[in-house]
C-alpha cells in the first residue's frame, strides 16, 4: 500500500511539472510527409459524409416536381433537389455536415411534412457553403 502511494506522488509531482514547460516534438521526415500527404488528399476531398432531409417520395415525376416547387416558395433559402432510384422519386432538402444542424432544420420543416426525415447522404464541400440557413 505505501509503495502505491508514493508512486502516485511520484507521478503527480512528475505531472506537475511537466504542465506549463514548452514540449518540442522531434519527428522524423517520414511523419511529416505524411501528415503532409494526409491534408492534401483531405483538400482534394470534393464530398463528404452529410445529412440530408427527405421530404417526400413518389414514383410520378410530375407530382415530384409540384412538391419542388411549393418547397421553394415556402423555403427559398433551403436548397432542395430530387434523386431518382427507380421507380422512387425523392425530395431532399439541405446538405448538412452534422446531425444536429439537420435535425434543427427538420424540426422547423415538420410543420408542412410531417413524414420529413433525415437522410445520410453524400455532400459535395461547396454545397455546405452554401446551406447555412
Amino acid at each position: 500500500m505505501k509503495r502505491i502511494v508514493i508512486t502516485l506522488v511520484a507521478l503527480l509531482t512528475i505531472s506537475g511539472l511537466a504542465i506549463g514547460q514548452n514540449i518540442i516534438v522531434n519527428e522524423t521526415p517520414t511523419i511529416t510527409q505524411l501528415v503532409d500527404k494526409h491534408i492534401e488528399l483531405n483538400r482534394a476531398t470534393l464530398t463528404i459524409n452529410g445529412w440530408r432531409i427527405q421530404l417526400f417520395a413518389t414514383t410520378d415525376r410530375s407530382k415530384l416536381e409540384g412538391a419542388r416547387g411549393t418547397f421553394i416558395n415556402r423555403y427559398p433559402n433551403i436548397p432542395v433537389d430530387w434523386v431518382h432510384a427507380s421507380p422512387w422519386y425523392r425530395l431532399r432538402a439541405g446538405a448538412f455536415a452534422t446531425k444536429l444542424e439537420a435535425t434543427r432544420t427538420l424540426n422547423s420543416l415538420k410543420i408542412y411534412y410531417p413524414d420529413a426525415y433525415l437522410a445520410k447522404d453524400k455532400i459535395n464541400t461547396s454545397e455546405l457553403l452554401n446551406s447555412r440557413i
